[in-house]
């Protein structure tokens, strides 16, 4: 027998609360409780065996964060028996109920709950009267006998002791329900406890005996073969003979369809297909078809909104907050916002951000669901090939999923989350269709009202979602789904925008994660510069964030090699960077080679962002033939022999032997071959180096190009102008040459990187030989068969 609930000291308030979402500790009783909270977790790690702790009940067990309000005021006092830890999130404890308790506050919420509470004080009522009562609780126990279960059994085998104790360890063992046992835990008379558990237990009694008929009855029924049944068939009977019908799993289901506030068509499928539920066997296959189906029905948002407010100044100040730079992207996004708020109208063109990796795309969106107050739902699309991963497979299929759009409203649990499409331009083509043609009716404001997925099969509304579609490049989009977009590009960072985002986001955020305090570590200005020019060269900060990581990981390992030095300040400096990032990785090379005539810079534009290129030609003793290599495409060539026509038909204006291809060859090289090259921008960097080259003028070493070239020396606009120039002023050039019908893309450009660059527009070959070209630097004298220069004005 277990000690009486009055063989304890209460301990002082406040003392440690555990609320339990389900289930009641009576006194005199041990059960077992898995702990996943994180404020039980902290509670187990502060325990120790036989420790005395408040055990509460929660009124509603969807509440993550209980306070007094939502617990009842009666609860047990409990004695830790035992702790079992599985990992970090997880654990058991095993508890003994003491005594009852009245909760008159909740003091404590974290890191664990503290209860102020004092002993409930019972009413014993007449003695003699308890004393029969529970002489007859006994008597009932052993009329029972093995129709009750094993817990009412082991009762038997003990004395009956204390009768409040003797009422709740028999209203523990017959599992009344939550309600019932509720009910008996606030009831602080104990005679009146007596009577309720005696009126239970009679309760149990018929019930057994109802059992036993219906067992005997369904035997008679079934063959052996058919035993797999037999468990449906014994619910079917208990419920005809006790004329109740009792909530089971078909009608738990039932109420979800009716709360889900389907469509009028849904509801009818539903309906139709809940009908068939209920009048198959669960043993038939197509039994957890149908379950499956349903609880999809009933799990997708039809008609749950988040109630998120569109505020334009919230939204600004969060995006400031979270991203520095992208003004016009910015813009846009407030923009199409503002458009939303002031119509309400929920169409509206779905929005790609086009850029560079690391430049804030995918945060981008994160951040707008915050300031709208919307579920954020991110799908990664990258190496997608199967249609069916978009809407999904039919019923029909085994293992048939419904598609990735479905599955995340579904974990959003609303029908108007921040929906973001990532890496949109990595999918592929496979035998199973083109995910790409399904995304066409999913982002067509006129469509995508009565999307259909292939395994829901009914029209579902995603007029309310605000997609957002992230791309690295778009030429391999097809033109209906482009069509579909409105193209929003981000390009990437300058020097001193990166500077910023490190200061202000990158750092601040890599001590935190590595447990770091501010105050501990600090970065001089010199050596963050020396970090963004030196070690890292990218249109995003990828690369910058990891070397701050690197940094800070250097950091954490020599203070745990040092602890007297955990109360140090820690400056690195730019001459520090070498011990803890290793050797500087990027340099400025360009000076070096552009030093000998021949060698031009040129800008590209690549999936990651702006490079600069350098165009190498040489010429040697031959009969005319000209190498073009450096793995190019095919326009690249084209390009190469154009501009090689051009200084032939114009070699007389340019000072140059007309007969140079009757003696040499030439040889037109772009390093980097292992990277394939194409496109017609670096027409002009090709012409400046075969000019320089056959003149034996140097190129300016401060100077770059780009801009496509006619065989008349016509300068062609190109594009992709504003990361050309951002890669010109990374690699720390002072004069950029462009097209003239460029001029106006020069908007665009980041302020910080105009000021430091002067551009040359041209419209002639001319004109970017008069820019390009050093004049001033000496010539090789005629005896090494080099032309004269060109008469320049």
């Amino acid at each position: 027998m277990r000690k009486s609930n009055t063989d304890f000291k209460a301990p002082a308030s406040p003392f440690p609360l555990l609320p339990l979402r389900r289930g009641v500790l009576f006194p005199g009783t041990a059960i077992t409780l898995p702990m996943g909270r994180k404020q039980s977790l902290e509670l187990v790690n502060h325990l120790e065996p036989n420790a005395i702790i408040g055990v509460g009940v929660q009124r509603d067990p969807q509440v993550l964060n209980p306070g007094v309000a939502d617990l009842f005021p009666v609860g047990t006092y409990a004695r830790v028996r035992q702790i079992m830890r599985n990992g970090s999130r997880e654990a058991r404890i095993v508890v003994e109920g003491l005594g009852r308790f009245t909760l008159e506050n909740v003091v404590q919420t974290e890191p664990y709950w503290m209860a102020a509470g004092k002993p409930a004080v019972e009413v014993p009522g007449d003695p003699v009267e308890a004393s029969a009562l529970a002489e007859a609780l006994v008597e009932s126990l052993r009329e029972l006998g093995s129709a009750g279960s094993e817990d009412l059994a082991d009762l038997l085998s003990e004395p009956a002791g204390d009768p409040g104790l003797l009422a709740d360890r028999v209203a523990s063992a017959l599992g009344l329900g939550a309600e019932r046992e509720i009910e008996l835990l606030l009831n602080l008379d104990i005679v009146q406890r007596l009577r309720d558990v005696a009126a239970r237990l009679a309760e149990a009694k018929v019930a057994g005996e109802v059992k036993s008929k219906i067992d005997s009855e369904v035997r008679k029924e079934f063959t052996k073969g058919q035993r797999e049944a037999i468990l449906r068939e014994q619910l079917r009977a208990i419920k005809k003979e006790l004329g109740d019908e009792d909530e089971d799993s078909g009608s738990s289901l039932r109420r979800r369809i009716e709360e889900a506030g389907l469509p009028d068509e849904a509801k009818k499928v539903a309906e139709r297909e809940l009908a068939r539920l209920e009048g198959m066997n669960q043993m038939q296959a197509e039994h957890g078809v149908i379950r499956n189906y349903l609880e999809l029905i009933a799990s997708l948002p039809w008609s749950k909104r988040a109630d998120g407010v569109v505020d334009i100044a919230k939204m600004s100040e969060k995006l400031d907050a979270d991203h520095f730079g992208l003004d016009d992207v910015k813009k846009r996004l407030l923009e199409h916002l503002a458009v939303l708020k002031v119509t309400g109208n929920t169409k509206a063109t779905i929005l790609c951000l086009f850029g560079p990796p690391g430049v804030g795309k995918t945060s981008l969106g994160q951040s707008v669901a915050d300031a709208l107050g919307r579920p954020f739902v991110r799908v990664a699309l990258g190496g997608v090939r199967d249609e069916a991963e978009i809407r999904g497979h039919r019923r029909t299929y085994v293992g048939a999923l419904p598609g990735r759009v479905l599955h995340a409203l579904k974990t959003a649990k609303v029908k108007n989350p921040v929906f973001l499409l990532d890496e949109i331009d990595k999918m592929g083509v496979g035998w199973g269709g083109s995910p790409e043609a399904a995304l066409l009716e999913v982002l067509d404001p006129e469509q995508n009202k009565t999307f259909q997925d292939h395994y829901l099969e009914l029209p579902f509304d995603l007029s309310e979602v605000l997609f957002i579609c992230t791309a690295n490049q778009i030429d391999g989009l097809s033109a209906p789904l482009r069509d579909r977009l409105e193209i929003i590009e981000l390009s990437g960072y300058t020097l001193d925008e990166k500077f910023a985002i490190a200061k202000k986001h990158l750092i601040p955020k890599a001590l935190k994660e590595h447990g770091i305090a501010e105050e501990m570590l600090s970065v001089s200005d010199d050596a963050l510069r020396a970090v963004v020019g030196s070690y890292t060269r990218e249109a995003g900060v990828r690369q910058l964030q990891r070397q701050i990581t690197k940094l800070c990981r250097a950091l954490v390992l020599e203070l745990e090699r040092h602890p007297e030095m955990k109360s140090d300040k820690f400056v690195i400096a730019e001459k520090d960077l070498s011990k803890y990032l290793g050797k500087i990785r990027f340099f400025d090379e360009v000076a070096e080679r552009t030093s000998v005539p021949g060698v031009a810079t040129g800008l590209a534009w690549t999936p990651v962002g702006g490079s600069i290129l350098f165009i190498e030609t040489s010429r040697m003793r031959g009969k005319g033939r000209i190498e073009i290599t450096g793995q190019l495409g095919d326009v690249m060539k084209e390009s190469a022999r154009a501009a090689l026509s051009y200084v032939r038909s114009n070699a007389e204006k340019l000072g140059v032997d007309p007969e140079f291809m009757d003696k040499q060859d030439l040889h037109i090289h772009i390093p980097a071959g292992g990277v394939p090259k194409d496109g017609p921008s670096a027409g002009v960097t090709m012409f400046t180096a075969l000019t320089s080259l056959l003149t034996g003028s140097k190129v300016r070493s401060d100077t770059a190009m780009t801009g496509e070239v006619t065989l008349r020396g016509r300068v062609l606009p190109v594009g992709g102008i504003k990361e050309k120039v951002l890669a010109a002023h990374r690699a720390g050039m002072k004069r950029v040459i462009l097209p003239k019908k460029n001029e106006r893309d020069i908007d665009d450009v980041p302020e910080e990187a105009k000021k430091d660059l002067t551009f040359f527009f041209a419209e002639d070959m001319s004109e970017v030989l008069a820019a390009a070209l050093d004049h001033d630097a000496p010539m090789p004298s005629a005896s090494n068969g080099d032309a004269q220069p060109p008469a320049l004005v």
